[in-house]
């Protein structure tokens, strides 16, 4: 699970295969790809008819013999064979000839923290299978914080947030390597769930799959403080008749919806800063938190960690490909060790 950077130097590219999306950095070129992980089959010849975000717009809007599917779930493979063609459709046919070319390809690759080894084994054999003679696996949480310019090879706290569609991972780094940190199984998805739940019981409407996003961004730049619009109007689907439907939202009660799993990040977070060294947490209230990941743009989120917490809180520059671009600046040899040399007897 610990590669070291010379094993990572020597790779050729390297994979973020998150729930929401697909990333993939090649040495030299960039990030080549990002797109949504989805992937639309026809169940009739078992051929791909899409993937990325033309599949995506498909979901919903199918008939019955084609077949939406995410292939990645929680930060885990699921399916590795049509995890598999999603990626080759992805990377299309000149990048995956430019790799065919590379002696004893390489590739690396993010995992969630505390991965279990079906996990890891999963995300092998899917590299595997495009042609990668040998995987090496990191910490998403130290390829973000390394993405996003922390300085985690110093002998001092810096305390990452990765804010994902399936889970939320928070930990505190120093010398390089994770000191403490947690796993919640709360992500952008259950905050879009719960949304979707209170829509349903409070104004008896169903919303379209692709419409919770834009309710999230309707809450405005203060979405979950009080200083947010009073209220929406959303489209969607009556319960009871099946027609369509236009209600206005109260916004307050939609911030309210979404505490719930909210509250299970703030306890994350707590949890780690008990198990965390003295030492370390003084760092922290100078610090702060580091915001990364696509669900870390929830408008309001920040300010909400800021009041609940009393500690700065930083959103990246780009949340959203942190990990993937800390993986590429490992494999171009950006970022040095920092050497313990040991002392002698």
């Amino acid at each position: 699970m610990t590669a070291t950077l010379e094993q990572l130097r020597r790779c050729h590219f390297a994979v973020d295969l998150g729930a929401a999306r697909t990333r993939v950095y090649v040495k030299g070129a960039g990030l080549v790809v990002d797109q949504p992980s989805v992937a639309a089959v026809n169940t009739r010849t078992g051929a791909l008819i899409a993937v990325g975000e033309f599949a995506e717009k498909m979901t919903g809007r199918t008939p019955d013999y084609i077949r939406v599917v995410r292939p990645v779930s929680g930060g885990t493979v699921v399916d590795i064979e049509m995890a598999q063609r999603m990626l080759r459709q992805l990377l299309g046919d000149r990048i995956r000839r430019t790799l065919r070319r590379k002696p004893r390809l390489r590739a690396a690759a993010c995992t969630p923290h505390d991965a279990d080894p079906l996990a890891q084994r999963a995300a092998i054999e899917t590299l595997v299978g495009l042609g990668a003679r040998r995987v090496e696996l990191v910490d998403t949480l130290i390829a973000a914080a390394v993405g996003c310019d922390l300085p985690v090879e110093r002998p001092e706290a810096t305390m990452i947030m990765v804010c994902g569609a399936a889970a939320t991972q928070v930990a505190v780094l120093s010398l390089g390597a994770i000191v403490t940190a947690e796993r919640i199984p709360v992500g952008g998805d259950a905050v879009d769930h719960a949304i979707v739940q209170h829509l349903r019981h409070r104004h008896e409407l169903m919303l379209p799959s692709q419409s919770v996003r834009p309710l999230q961004l309707a809450l405005s730049v203060n979405g979950l403080t009080s200083q947010g619009p009073k209220s929406t109007e959303i489209h969607g689907r009556d319960v009871a008749t099946g027609l369509a439907r236009s209600v206005t939202v109260d916004t307050a009660a939609v911030r309210e919806a979404i505490q719930t799993p909210l509250t299970a990040v703030l306890d994350g977070i707590g949890k780690v800063l008990r198990e965390c060294p003295p030492d370390l947490v003084a760092d922290l209230a100078d610090r702060g938190i580091m915001m990364v990941g696509g669900s870390a743009l929830l408008p309001g989120l920040d300010q909400m960690l800021r009041q609940a917490t009393g500690m700065p809180v930083h959103i990246a520059e780009r949340p959203d490909v942190c990990a993937v671009q800390g993986l590429g600046a490992m494999l171009e040899g950006r970022i040095a060790p920092m050497v313990l040399d040991p002392l002698g007897t």
